[in-house]
Parts: C-alpha cells; structure tokens; sequence
C-alpha cells in the first residue's frame, strides 16, 4: 500500500471518528418545559403556535427561544420562503439543501429531503450534492440556481457572468431570493451546529464533514 493511500484511509477514519463523537454529543440547548420558560419565552412560544398551528418543540426554533425577540421574524421569513417564494417550489428547496450541504447541518436537511423530493427535485442531484459532487444532467433552472448559489457560499460573492445568467431566468426578485435563501439557511445551520442539536428521533445523518 502507498504511503499517499495509507494517509487518504488515516484522514477518512479520523473523519468519521469525529463525526461520530459529533453525533453522540450532548444536546446543548434542548427544549425548555414551560415551567423553564420566562414570560416573553411562553409569549413567542403561544405566538408560534397561532401563526404555525403547532407547538415549538423542535430546532432551530427551540434554539431561537433563548432570544425570544427573534422566533416570529425568523418565523415570518419560514413561512414566506414556504408559501410565497419568488422562486419555485424546487428550486427554494435546492438552495435550502446547498446551504445545509455546505454547514454539514443534517436537520436542515432531513427536514427538506422529503420536500424537495415532492417538488420534483431528482434524488441523484441530492445525493450529488451530499457528496460534494457537481449534480450531473440538472435541468438549465436548476444548473443556473446551483452555480449562482456555489458561487455565493464559495467564493462569497457572484460572477458578473452567473449573475446576468440568474439575473435573464429569475428576475431580480429570484436572485435577491436565492441568496437570502442561503443566507437564512446558513444562520439556521449554524445556530443548530452550535446548539448540536439533534436529528429527530430514528433519523439517520446524510451528510458527513468534509475534510479540513
């Protein structure tokens, strides 16, 4: 065995080490019973739940409590990303999954898998992105969405050329929507990877650190 193979093998163990220990780490900010909650805590809580129809027991939004000045205008972007896009359902979920790829954040994605997957999007383009892996035979809206998207989480900024491509297909209102979507994505992504908060109960991760 090369010395070049025997140090590939070393770095794919140590990853995986690490982010099995990841895994297995303690939920640092886990949600809080009412009787924890402080009164503006239990107001966004009550506020949640009339504009979602749900109770707040999941992150990030369990995480987002700690400031309870942020749920609802966190919230209030959710669900215009949900329900009143620039951009369609597909190609707002592809982007959901590019920022969650680029964060390694598997709640993010395991909660917009299955979206993405009734709105049409191929399940080998995920796994390509998962992979970390240019998706081959991408639809021309969904090749102009991901480098313009690639480009911004990369190389923190566009090409004029990416952006005159975005910019004839979606209009300005679907470029200013693809990078907040990844902007919003990515804030989510990292409250969670700090928090470490956990997959859903039975889950299993999709997405492995890539090495450093």
């Amino acid at each position: 065995m090369s010395d070049a193979k025997l140090l590939r093998i070393v770095i794919l163990t140590c990853t995986y080490g690490l982010f099995a220990v990841s895994l297995t780490a303690q939920d640092r900010l886990p949600p809080l019973s009412p009787d924890k909650m402080t009164d503006a805590q239990k107001k966004a809580a009550a506020e949640y739940k009339a504009l979602r129809g749900s109770e707040m027991t999941t992150p990030p939004w369990t995480v987002l409590s700690r400031v309870p000045d942020y749920v609802i205008p966190v919230l209030q972007m959710r669900l215009h990303n949900q329900n009143n896009s620039a951009l369609s359902p597909k190609l707002t979920e592809f982007a959901i999954l590019i920022a969650a790829r680029h964060w390694t954040n598997n709640f993010e994605w395991e909660l917009h898998r299955e979206a993405a997957i009734k709105a049409g999007l191929s399940q080998d383009i995920m796994a390509a992105v998962a992979d970390g892996r240019r998706p081959e035979r991408m639809a021309e809206d969904e090749e102009l969405l991901y480098d313009f998207c690639q480009e911004l989480m990369h190389n923190e900024s566009v090409s004029d050329r990416t952006y005159q491509q975005a910019l004839a297909r979606f209009g300005e209102a679907g470029i200013v929507e693809a990078t907040t979507l990844e902007g919003y994505y990515s804030f989510l992504a990292i409250l969670m990877n700090m928090a470490r908060s956990p997959l859903p109960p039975g889950a299993k991760p999709a997405l492995i650190p890539f090495p450093k």
